[in-house]
């Protein structure tokens, strides 16, 4: 009896499973039936393949790109187009999956570049022309325009410099040619100063240099061994050719080369003497402004009854005596008369010879010329023989007892407001010190705090009063 409701329940239950899995069979077939997964399409499938190249993944989202905007919005063809025998079919133009991941993290591809879809090929129609073409196709990206950059400052400055350094070459060999052109004319063998000085040049022995350059305009020329001076000094002060802006100033505002003499008479050779000539510009400038000839001379008329020096010349002397014996015959004849200045005269500039000249040696005669140029360094040769004519001139020279008298208080006079102006500084340098010493008293009393001020003030007033008190005199009792 056990056995056989034993074999009835286990009878049931297979017949339950086989139920079951009629059911769940029954299902699986519907749902592939519902899918469309039938013969027929799978024969349809395996007899024409897919193509690869129109089946596109769907493209990845970014969380700060925008979403792909839709074909359909981007190209509107004609909405009622005719197709064309060379037009594709419709069945091969596929439009691209629009269909994007809306559940995908998208920290997590950040950054990946996003695969835009390709545009979709224009239709061909009958009535297109190229013309009604959408601006959106067929415009052309516009070119970005290059910029050239300009070379011109560049090329400017760079042509200024190399004609700067050019010029500073031949400016410095022009000077340098100048220079040896003169000392060529006027201190080698046979010339002006070798015959009138037994040393020339700036050293000793036969090949001592006879310039010495302490510039690219300066150069000096020093002679000695001369009776009535100690020696002679030539400074040449040319024109600044080798600096280009100022030769291109020299155009604008023209210039000459000078060159100036110096003679260091002796004491006992030179008597008391102020005297100059000048062109009567200069000879202005110079009495206002030089200190001997504007406390001792004054401008001398011309004298009637004699030849006199030309129109454009000035002379300023101390006496008329000076000055009538000091411009001779021979000077008015050679240089300082109308016919000789007129032919020579540009090249002089002025002449000051005085026993008190300013500075560590008083008895000195002054010459100052123009200088031609190298070509024509000839002209000058009588403004130079002026120098060894005076220096013998003035050491033979010798004042009136009248002239000398007059000479003498001028002196005397002009050394007492020497000696007045002198005290007069010295007082006013011990004022401005005492001065500068009460200030910084008063500064370093400002600084002290109150406290030190009264104990300053305390032993001030104890000082006043002990000296205040009478003094007593204290002897010993016998």
């Amino acid at each position: 009896m056990n056995k056989g409701k034993s074999f009835s329940l286990f009878h049931w239950l297979f017949l339950l499973c086989l139920f079951i899995t009629h059911l769940s069979f029954s299902h699986v077939l519907a749902d592939s039936h519902f899918e469309g997964f039938d013969a027929e399409d799978d024969d349809a499938v395996d007899e024409e393949p897919l193509d690869h190249h129109e089946i596109r993944p769907p493209p990845l989202t970014q969380s700060d790109s925008h979403p792909t905007p839709d074909p359909e919005t981007q190209f509107n063809p004609d909405p009622n187009p005719v197709p064309t025998s060379d037009s594709p079919p419709q069945s091969d133009l596929q439009k691209p999956s629009t269909t994007t991941f809306e559940y995908w993290d998208e920290d997590e591809f950040e950054g990946l570049p996003v695969e835009q879809p390709p545009p979709e090929p224009p239709k061909v129609t009958e009535n297109a022309t190229p013309d009604d073409a959408d601006p959106k196709t067929t415009s052309k990206p516009p070119k970005t325009a290059v910029s050239k950059k300009s070379f011109t400052v560049e090329i400017i400055c760079g042509a200024f410099l190399i004609a700067f350094v050019i010029n500073y070459f031949t400016g410095k060999r022009e000077n340098e040619n100048l220079a040896l052109a003169w000392a060529a004319k006027f201190a080698t063998k046979g010339s002006i100063f070798e015959k009138n000085f037994s040393l020339l040049g700036v050293g000793e022995g036969e090949d001592s240099p006879l310039l010495l350059k302490e510039g690219q305009t300066v150069f000096k020329f020093y002679a000695s061994g001369r009776r009535y001076c100690q020696g002679l000094l030539a400074t040449m002060e040319l024109k600044s050719r080798h600096d280009l802006i100022s030769r291109l100033f020299n155009l604008v505002v023209p210039c000459k080369d000078e060159i100036s003499f110096e003679v260091y008479m002796n004491e006992e050779a030179m008597d008391q003497v102020v005297f100059a000539v000048a062109k009567k510009k200069a000879a202005k400038g110079m009495q206002k402004e030089v200190r001997d000839l504007q406390r001792f001379a004054g401008l001398v008329a011309n004298p009637s009854g004699r030849k006199w020096v030309a129109e454009e010349l000035s002379v300023i002397s101390e006496s008329k005596e000076v000055a009538g014996d000091l411009i001779t015959e021979a000077v008015l004849e050679q240089v300082f008369g109308d016919r000789a200045f007129e032919k020579y005269g540009k090249d002089f500039i002025s002449m000051h010879f005085s026993d008190q000249h300013p500075g560590t040696h008083k008895k000195m005669l002054l010459f100052k010329f123009g200088l031609p140029d190298a070509n024509h360094m000839a002209d000058m040769t009588r403004w130079v023989a002026l120098v060894p004519y005076y220096i013998d001139l003035i050491g033979r020279f010798k004042l009136s007892s009248q002239a000398r008298s007059k000479t003498e208080a001028a002196r005397v006079k002009a050394a007492q407001e020497a000696y007045k102006e002198l005290q007069n500084a010295r007082q006013e340098a011990l004022q401005k010190k005492k001065a500068e010493r009460k200030k910084m008293l008063e500064e370093a009393e400002a600084k002290l705090s109150a406290e030190a001020v009264r104990k300053k003030e305390a032993k001030d007033r104890a000082r006043q009063m002990k000296k205040a008190m009478p003094r007593m005199k204290m002897t010993r009792g016998h």
